[in-house]
């Protein structure tokens, strides 16, 4: 038993070594017509890192040819598959460059697009790529208006809008569950400000009116009333806005909470001034 696995280690060990030679002997080859077969054979059998190698190699021999155009592709292609995301979208962008009017174009230029879209990181970073990506995709539609790909274009502009609207509420329900009522109220306000088309701007109104109502309930004394009252306005907004929203109930309750604060202030002004 212990001798069929060590002759697989080395047969498996020597595949590798012929493999590795192989491939030394395509990279050191004078011969470009020879490198760009072996090139294509590697491409086809999805070994990028190595096809993607001998097609740089050959740029300088088939500029300007006929075949550049297939080679400067591929090795495009080669970084995308390979998930060197930024690489592509830089070599999908000189393939459009150097080949304008080429009947690949509409698919290339997608494809820096999507490049980009592949960028896009987790929610808790930085979300440069993401938007890029949207302007991107909206670009490529005005640019393809009777593309078969708008459709997908689209698509990731929705998700896109949808990850950035996410990220955007995160930060501003951080900002209630820290305390910071003022500027958690804020941030929901420019959160349906920046995504007016939103299906949850009835829910992020009722957060403006619950900060806003934390506000005014934790304030000093003398600051009370105008902020109880800003309360109000904000619940009158809100029936305004959504009259038929599952929240109306909640939100005119903090309506009443407030009336009866500004009241119970009002009534421990009058005794304090009787007083003097």
């Amino acid at each position: 038993m212990r001798f069929s696995n060590l002759f697989l280690v080395f047969l498996v060990a020597g595949g590798m070594l012929i493999s590795c030679d192989a491939s030394n002997k395509v990279l050191n080859s004078k011969d470009p017509e020879f490198k760009l077969t072996k090139a294509d054979e590697y491409y086809a059998k999805k070994k990028y890192r190595i096809a993607a190698q001998l097609y740089e190699q050959l740029f300088a021999s088939y500029k300007g040819s006929q075949k550049f155009e297939d080679l400067y592709y591929k090795y495009a292609y080669c970084y995308y598959y390979m998930e060197s995301y930024q690489d592509a979208e830089n070599l999908f962008k000189g393939f459009l460059e150097v080949f304008p009017t080429s009947s690949r174009a509409e698919e290339v230029d997608y494809m820096r697009a999507y490049s980009y879209y592949k960028q896009s990181p987790r929610l808790e970073l930085d979300q440069s790529a993401t938007q890029r990506a949207m302007a991107m995709m909206q670009t490529f539609i005005n640019t393809h208006p009777g593309s078969e790909r708008n459709k997908e274009a689209a698509r990731i502009i929705d998700e896109s809008r949808k990850k950035l609207e996410d990220k955007e509420k995160r930060g501003a329900q951080l900002r209630y569950d820290l305390g910071q009522f003022r500027a958690a109220a804020i941030a929901y306000e420019n959160l349906m400000n920046n995504f007016p088309e939103t299906t949850s701007g009835d829910a992020y109104k009722l957060m403006v009116v619950k900060s806003y109502f934390k506000f005014a309930n934790l304030s000093i004394e003398s600051r009370k009333q105008e902020r109880f009252e800003k309360v109000i306005t904000e619940v009158d907004d809100f029936t305004d806005r959504f009259p038929e929203s599952k929240w109306l109930k909640e939100v005119e309750s903090y309506k009443n909470l407030s009336l009866n604060q500004i009241k119970a202030l009002k009534n421990e002004q009058t005794k304090t001034s009787a007083k003097l």
